[in-house]
């Protein structure tokens, strides 16, 4: 079998398994409707998946979990009969999916990766959580409530949970940290990150500064639109900002934040885009990298997510006098930034919309930005709808 045959043969097969665990969802669905794990003495779907067939306690959730939401979402249901999602794809959004949104969910199912739902679900959740909150019991307030620092002694392990804002300043600080960490190019990251926390303790202990870094180490950027900061009638529980390598965030918590020195504030434009700016000039601005990190989140070769030791590379190819623009600058990690360099790779098309890569086997991929990026304009616009339908009702 050739390497093409072997392609095709496992698109046939990826395409029945779908359509295989579809219709095994369902069936658990109208199972778990009818009871019917209580014939055999189980006392729920899930244990009686694991017994009966055989299946891990976290297949057997998945499945019943799909099952239980699959009503609520036939297009999604319907998109994996036909081998169109993956259960995967149809998991990441089942718990925030409703009838009223499940054929934009199953598009967005097509066109984005697991990991891409999984952040399009948890803005779904931000967003009703938000609209059920007030602004004496805000989302920030809450995860400053639910922090904790734990130790374990047995395992010489930490475990910790931070408020949004607080993580965000605790990872690039450990990272930046982490760079400045010597290594011979075999130290793993991860012990480098540990490293540098190491280092941190001790120079706060010993009172002085972190060696290698001059002022501070860290440097975080909330992207917010201009109201934000001085709208008083904007709700302070709406999401107002977003959190780079986070989320969304709501006012309160921007207003907060903005007062932090060492927090950069982005003002966005009425799209929600920082800049979009032509450099006469061939490296990309900061600004610009900050951009492209918070447009991407990872490397923009479909399928990869990588996000450490990536370049931005410029799509068209510089010339002398060319522009420097955002459409054309793409993350890519060290690997693939070297694939589409080689012969037989092509990558073209706006990173802001849609990239197109072809590799020697002709086949054609397409790579779009963070759905968290795209969606910044319609996330916005529907608030602004949403409060105006509020006004408007009778009281």
């Amino acid at each position: 079998m050739s390497n093409e045959q072997r392609r095709a043969r496992l698109d046939e097969l990826f395409r029945v398994r779908a359509a295989a665990e579809a219709e095994i969802t369902v069936h658990l669905g109208e199972s778990d409707r009818n009871q019917a794990y209580r014939d055999e003495g189980a006392t729920s779907t899930e244990s009686w998946v694991v017994e009966r067939f055989g299946v891990s306690t976290a297949t057997a959730r998945a499945l019943t979990r799909v099952g239980e939401k699959a009503w609520d979402m036939p297009h999604l249901i319907g998109a994996l009969c036909s081998g169109d999602v993956s259960l995967d794809k149809v998991r990441a959004v089942a718990d925030v999916a409703t009838p009223e949104m499940d054929e934009e969910l199953k598009d967005q199912a097509q066109r984005c990766t697991v990991r891409e739902l999984a952040d399009v679900a948890r803005t779904i959740a931000q967003i009703e959580a938000s609209r059920g909150s007030t602004a004496s019991s805000s989302s920030s307030s809450s995860e400053h409530d639910r922090r904790f620092f734990r130790f374990n002694d047995t395992s010489r392990t930490m475990t910790a949970q931070l408020p949004r804002d607080t993580y965000a300043e605790v990872r690039t600080t450990l990272e930046a940290l982490a760079c400045e960490v010597p290594t011979d190019g075999e130290t793993p990251w991860d012990q480098r990150v540990c490293d540098g926390f190491t280092g941190m303790v001790r120079t706060s202990n010993s009172g002085g500064s972190v060696p290698g870094v001059a002022g501070s180490p860290h440097f975080v950027v909330v992207h917010v639109p201009l109201d934000s900061l001085v709208d008083d009638a904007v709700d302070p529980t709406e999401l107002a900002g977003e959190l780079e390598h986070d989320g969304l965030i709501d006012r309160e918590t921007v207003q907060r934040m903005a007062c932090d020195a060492t927090i950069a504030v982005a003002i966005d434009d009425d799209v929600g885009h920082t800049m979009y700016e032509g450099r006469a000039r061939r490296s990309p601005t900061d600004a610009q990298r900050r951009e492209v990190m918070r447009r991407d989140r990872h490397c923009r070769f479909p399928g990869c997510t990588y996000v450490t030791f990536t370049n931005v590379h410029h799509i068209a190819p510089w010339e002398p006098g060319g522009k420097t623009d955002l459409e054309n600058l793409a993350l890519l990690c060290l690997h693939h930034h070297h694939v589409v360099h080689s012969n037989g790779w092509t990558m073209t098309g706006s990173a802001n919309e849609e990239l197109h890569i072809v590799g020697p086997s002709g086949r054609r991929m397409t790579s779009r930005p963070s759905p968290l990026w795209t969606r910044a304009t319609a996330l916005r616009r529907f608030a602004e709808s949403d409060r105006g339908r509020s006004a408007a009702a009778p009281p």
